[in-house]
C-alpha cells in the first residue's frame, strides 16, 4: 500500500483493534483495492467517510447462561457487530462455533458491509455469534442455548432495525429455536430472522442460495474468460450447506465435483460426489464425512488432509475463514487448476490471493462470489414484509439475476479502475462505492 493517507489508517485500526488478525486482514484487502478511488476522489479523505467506515456503528457483547443435560449452569459469550447501516437495517448472519471472538465477527460484519452492497438490495452489514459449539450437544441443551442467547439479543434487533440469519454452527434448528423467543418475548411475528423453516415465513430456495449462488457466480467469471463449468473437474471443501448445493449446481452445470471434507480429512471419489450421500450424513445423520465410504466403498478417504491436494480445474472453498494458504494455493497452481471462487467467507490468505494472480487464475472474492445467501435472505425478507411467498423457480431466478449483476459490478469496477480482471479489487470497490456515496449524503453521523 502506497498512499499515505491509507497507511496511516491502517496502521489507527490495528492500534485500535489488537489482537484481532481477521478484522486486520479484511480492512488491509479492502483499503489497498481502494488506492486509485481515493485518489480520484479526495472527498471521501475529506468527509471522513474512510475512518467511519473501517469503525462499527455498534459492538453488543452479552453473556449467554443456560442449562445443560446433567443440570450444570454453562456461560458463553454472545456477540453482535452492527458495522454499517447506511443504506439498510444490518444483515448478517450469526455462527456459533468455538472459535467464534470479537475480531471474527467483527471481520465478518466488515466484509458483509461491501457484500451487501454488491447485491443491489437495501441492507448493512452487520454480523454475530456465540462461542458456543452446537455440536454434540441435544436438542434440548440447543434450544436452552438458543432461548437464553436471543433472550438478551431480541433488544437490539427488528425488522427494520437488524435482521440476522445463519452461518457455520446455525441452521434451521437453531433458527427455529431463536425465532420462537424473539416472538414470546416481543408479542410480534415479523420477519426478524431469515433461513426460517417454509412453515413460518421461510423462503423457498434459501437454503440452495449460497452454493447456487457461487456456481452462478463462478460460471460468469468462467464465460467471460472463454471458459465453462462444462468437463471440468471441481474441488470443493466443506460438506455443509454451502458445500452441499454448490456441489449441487455445479454437477448440473457440467462439472464432476470429487471432494467434500470436514474438519477431520476429506473424501475423494475420481467417479463424482454420490450428493444424496453426502445429505444423509450431513443433514440427516449429522454424521463425520468419513462416513461416505460406507455408500461409496471405492472412494478414499484422507484422514488430517486438504482436498487442495487433488489435481482439479476449479476450486470452490467453502468451509471457513484462511483455509488455503500459500502452500495449498501452489498446489492448486500446480495441479492445473485455472479458477478459485469463495463460497467460505475470506478462504484464502494474503499469500495465497498473491499466488493465484501470479499464476493468472481466475478468482472470485468471497463478498462477490457468496453474496447470493444474503441476497436470499433479503429476498425472505421483502416476502415476509408482503405476507407473501415466490415460488422455488421464481427465486432461483432472481438469484441468478443478481449473482449476474455482481459479476458485471465486479467486472466492470476493475476495467474503471484500471484493475482488469482483478475481481477482488472490483468487488471492494463497487462495493465501497454506493455505501461511500451514502454516508456522504448523511454528514457527519
Amino acid at each position: 500500500m502506497k498512499n499515505e493517507y491509507l497507511k496511516k489508517l491502517m496502521a489507527t485500526v490495528e492500534k485500535r483493534n489488537p489482537g484481532e488478525p481477521e478484522f486486520h486482514q479484511a480492512v488491509m484487502e479492502v483499503l489497498e483495492t481502494l488506492e486509485p478511488v481515493v485518489e480520484k476522489h479526495p472527498e471521501y479523505i475529506k468527509s471522513g467517510v474512510l475512518e467511519m467506515i473501517v469503525e462499527p456503528e455498534r459492538v453488543i457483547k452479552f453473556r449467554v447462561p443456560w442449562v445443560n443435560d446433567d443440570g450444570e449452569v454453562v456461560v458463553n459469550r454472545g456477540y453482535r457487530v452492527q458495522f454499517n447501516s447506511a443504506i439498510g437495517p444490518y444483515k448478517g448472519g450469526l455462527r456459533f462455533h468455538p472459535s467464534v471472538y470479537e475480531g471474527i465477527i467483527k471481520f465478518l460484519g466488515f466484509e458483509q458491509i461491501f457484500k451487501n452492497s454488491l447485491t443491489t438490495l437495501p441492507i448493512g452489514g452487520g454480523k454475530g455469534g456465540s462461542d458456543f459449539d452446537p455440536k454434540g450437544k441435544s436438542d434440548g441443551e440447543v434450544m436452552r442455548f438458543c432461548q437464553s442467547f436471543m433472550t438478551e439479543l431480541c433488544r437490539h434487533i427488528g425488522a427494520d432495525t437488524d435482521v440476522p440469519a445463519g452461518d457455520i454452527g446455525v441452521g434451521g434448528r437453531e433458527i427455529g429455536y431463536m425465532f420462537g423467543q424473539y416472538k414470546r418475548i416481543r408479542n410480534e411475528f415479523t420477519g426478524v430472522l431469515t433461513g426460517k423453516g417454509l412453515t413460518y415465513g421461510g423462503s423457498l430456495a434459501r437454503k440452495e442460495a449460497t452454493g447456487y449462488g457461487l456456481c452462478y457466480y463462478t460460471e460468469e467469471m468462467l464465460k467471460a474468460n472463454g471458459k465453462s463449468f462444462k468437463g471440468t473437474t471441481v474441488v470443493i471443501s466443506g460438506s455443509g450447506n454451502v458445500a452441499i448445493y454448490a456441489c449441487e449446481k455445479a454437477t448440473q452445470l457440467g462439472g464432476k465435483v470429487v471432494t467434500v471434507s470436514d474438519s477431520n480429512g476429506y473424501v475423494y471419489d475420481p467417479d463424482g460426489i454420490d450428493l444424496n450421500a453426502v445429505k444423509e450424513i450431513k443433514e440427516v445423520k449429522r454424521g463425520r464425512i468419513k462416513d461416505y465410504l460406507n455408500y461409496r466403498p471405492g472412494a478414499k478417504y484422507v484422514e488430517g488432509g486438504v482436498v487442495w491436494e487433488v489435481k482439479c480445474d476449479i476450486a470452490l472453498p467453502c468451509a471457513t475463514q484462511n483455509e488455503i494458504n500459500e502452500t495449498s494455493a501452489k498446489l492448486l497452481a500446480e495441479n492445473g487448476c485455472y479458477a478459485v471462487a469463495e463460497g467460505a467467507n475470506m478462504p484464502s490468505t494474503p499469500e495465497a490471493i498473491n499466488v493465484y494472480f501470479a499464476n493468472k487464475m481466475l478468482y472470485g472474492p468471497a463478498k462477490a462470489a457468496n453474496a447470493g445467501g444474503v441476497a436470499t435472505s433479503a429476498l425472505e425478507m421483502s416476502q415476509n414484509s408482503m405476507r407473501y411467498s415466490w415460488t422455488f423457480e421464481e427465486v432461483d431466478a432472481k438469484l441468478q439475476g443478481i449473482m449476474k449483476d455482481i459479476f458485471k459490478q465486479c467486472d466492470d469496477a476493475s476495467k474503471e479502475y484500471g484493475m482488469a480482471g482483478n475481481y477482488m479489487a472490483g468487488a471492494n470497490i463497487a462495493g465501497f462505492l454506493k455505501v461511500a456515496n451514502s454516508m456522504l449524503a448523511y454528514g457527519v453521523c
